[in-house]
């Protein structure tokens, strides 16, 4: 009898260790290597940019990553938060920390070259290095790919940044969209500009993007694309003229996760194919 009784102390011992901590993670990136790397069933709360896979979104959120308050994280009891480290403000995080949640930053710079140490840090925070260690890999080799492709040489395209209620913007340096660019091979219109800016008319029609790129939300945002094309100077620019539009998945391009790599070899292909119709799961040519 004493026997089975330490068998079964042992076993409810062995199976309390299993039982991953209850997570919230912040940050699309994050979720999705989560979930990719098969941890998410430990999940309990998520961010607003935590939408990718769609599954993810039966998870109760706890607001804007750049806007996070310790209350609505801690609502939901967590033991540990994998956060990105764009995650606003630091002081909200301190506090979660000093409540004696297991607080894990994971970087997040938006280089392509970093995706794969970003994959390592959130597999080793969730006990899954050796399958982190396999998608790093497999990313590392879509990322030579993306190292690869050769420079395009049709003239600068813009993106433009659209949200509900809000002017469009265009990308300037600094940015994730900045980046995703260069990768592709293209040179950025606004590239002389920092950060996400409005710009006028004039400066549409002075930097003369050959294409412009949007994202599926951002192109929602803006009431389609024959709204795009009637922004002021949009019709006297280069992309104007010819219609040159490109429509990209938000997270797979701009979120540099897993899906990033492939997202701008994606871009590329649409980019310099200057007559394709036919749309891709993560960026196309819009028939417009």
């Amino acid at each position: 009898m004493r026997a089975f009784l330490l068998v079964l102390l042992i076993g409810w011992s062995l199976g309390a260790q299993a039982q991953s901590p209850r997570t919230v993670v912040i940050g699309g990136d994050i979720a999705e290597i989560v979930t990719v790397l098969e941890a998410d069933q430990s999940l309990v709360g998520r961010d607003d940019t935590s939408l990718y896979p769609p599954s993810l979104a039966s998870l109760p959120s706890v607001g804007y990553l750049r806007q996070l308050s310790a209350e609505g994280v801690l609502s939901l009891r967590p033991e540990r938060l994998v956060v990105s480290g764009q995650a606003r403000p630091r002081e909200t995080l301190r506090q979660l920390d000093a409540s004696g949640v297991e607080v894990v930053t994971i970087s997040a710079e938006p280089r392509l070259e970093e995706i794969p140490h970003k994959v390592m840090q959130v597999g080793e925070a969730l006990d899954r290095e050796t399958q982190a260690t396999e998608l790093a890999e497999q990313v590392r080799a879509r990322v030579e790919e993306v190292a690869a492709l050769p420079r395009l040489d049709q003239g600068p395209a813009m993106f433009l940044l659209s949200h509900a209620g809000t002017s469009p913007m265009a990308a300037g340096h600094g940015t994730a969209a900045d980046s995703a660019l260069s990768a592709a091979g293209i040179d950025n219109a606004f590239a002389a500009m920092p950060g996400y800016k409005v710009v006028s008319a004039e400066g549409l029609i002075a930097e003369a993007p050959s294409s412009v790129i949007v994202t599926r939300t951002g192109l929602d945002a803006l009431g389609g694309s024959e709204a795009l094309w009637r922004l002021p100077g949009m019709a006297m620019t280069p992309a104007g003229s010819s219609r040159r539009l490109v429509v990209c998945d938000d997270q797979a391009l701009l979120g540099f996760g897993p899906r990033t790599p492939e997202a701008i070899l994606a871009l590329h292909r649409a980019l310099a194919s200057q007559h394709a119709t036919a749309d891709d799961a993560l960026c196309g040519v819009h028939a417009s």
